[in-house]
């Protein structure tokens, strides 16, 4: 295995999703814009490694991932501007 840019780029997008679970479990109130934030960056930088070492099921997973994390991020941002949820 070679360790580059890519893969280095892909390993800290991992480590923001690690670092997002263990914050989500361990915080006595989740911050919505802060976790779903994390989620976001985390995909788009494993999407940034897969447009150099693509594996299709990694991919999928991560624009997935993205996307779902976009909604929350724009929902919390909402909330937080006192808009309800919808």
């Amino acid at each position: 295995m070679m360790l580059d840019w890519a893969t280095l780029v892909g390993l800290v997008g991992s480590a923001l999703f690690v670092g997002g679970f263990a914050y989500a479990n361990a915080a006595a109130a989740l911050d919505k814009v802060l976790f779903n934030l994390i989620n976001l960056v985390g995909a788009i930088l494993l999407l940034i490694s897969l447009s150099v070492h693509f594996n299709l099921a990694a991919f999928v997973l991560e624009v997935c991932w993205g996307l779902i994390a976009l909604v929350g991020l724009v929902k919390a941002l909402g909330e937080r501007r006192g808009r309800p949820a919808q």
